[in-house]
């Protein structure tokens, strides 16, 4: 692990607690100054007003992004009643209100229809291109932002907590490109009454969970010792834990070669793997690559030069 200004090479995940005030971009960066690694990138962005599971990856670890990003997201949200804002949360401008304030028992009746396969539009202050320039570019520049809706999938959504002073905390777990504040609004405007949300947390992203995160705090204290350059290390997830959904096939020496080299790799013998689809081939326990797995042979689609 390298000291201040020194340069290294780290390959792997970090699950960062992202504190509340700091945007992604800003998070990515300080956690690449304290690991010392110019090539970083992260699963899912985070709004500033937003807390929680950000995934980072370093190194070789950042071709594995795509998997992460895929994967289904949990999230504990606050949404305050009786209000609607131009970014559906709490650092936008109201733009609608309202005297109605529902009760538990009329937003447990409305949140199963908000659950399964929805449409979806996103809030207009997000970072969906509209013919190349991002919705919140547009947004920021007073122009019209005229969004089309989406397909999403939100797998769960409950209330967590009785509600108290006209706010709701509720918990979802939802798919790739659903908006937490489109939501918020959505459920709102169902209930008659309007909503924003006030505060969100990030608890989980794909194979990374709560009990994985740690702070930029507690890594700016690693950081500063001699003594805690190897903790710090050890504060990085496997690259391959990313690929927790993708079978392993372990390999001999000779075929990782091959597969390093971009060459197929065939599959003898009477014991060899039925295999079909996309796996990770691992030799001696460290991952080689992603392949393709068809008529008894591994094509490498993505290789990986891990030390060690």
């Amino acid at each position: 692990m390298a000291r201040r200004g020194r340069k290294a090479t780290v390959h792997g995940w970090l699950v960062l607690d992202k504190p509340e005030g700091m945007t992604s971009t800003a998070a990515v960066s300080r956690a690449r100054r304290l690991f010392g690694e110019r090539k970083a990138g992260h699963a899912g962005t985070l709004d500033p007003l937003a807390s929680g599971c950000l995934p980072i990856a370093f190194g070789e670890a950042t071709k594995t992004v795509p998997f992460v990003v895929d994967g289904f997201k949990t999230y504990r949200f606050t949404v305050a009643w009786g209000a609607e804002t131009d970014t559906d949360d709490a650092e936008g401008k109201v733009v609608a209100t309202s005297d109605r304030i529902p009760s538990d028992a009329e937003i447990d009746a409305v949140l199963p229809s908000f659950t399964g396969l929805i449409e979806q539009i996103p809030p207009r202050f997000s970072a969906v291109k509209i013919s190349g320039e991002r919705a919140y570019d547009l947004a920021r520049d007073g122009e019209e932002v005229d969004l089309a809706a989406r397909r999403v999938e939100v797998a769960l959504l409950e209330r967590e907590a009785p509600s108290r002073d006209g706010e709701t905390v509720l918990w979802c777990e939802c798919g790739k490109g659903t908006y937490v504040r489109a939501l918020a609004r959505d459920i709102g405007r169902a209930l008659g009454s309007g909503g924003h949300v006030t505060a969100l947390r990030r608890l989980s992203v794909g194979p990374f969970q709560e009990d994985d995160l740690i702070s930029l705090d507690r890594l700016e204290e690693l950081w500063q010792t001699e003594a805690g350059q190897g903790d710090l290390a050890a504060c990085l997830r496997p690259v391959e834990t990313a690929l927790d959904d993708i079978p392993a096939l372990a390999i001999d020496g000779p075929d990782a070669n091959r597969l390093k080299n971009g060459q197929p790799v065939l599959l003898r013998g009477r014991d060899a793997p039925v295999l079909t689809g996309l796996v990770y081939a691992t030799t001696k326990g460290k991952l080689v690559a992603l392949a393709e797995a068809e008529r008894g042979e591994l094509h490498p689609k993505r290789v990986f030069h891990l030390p060690g």
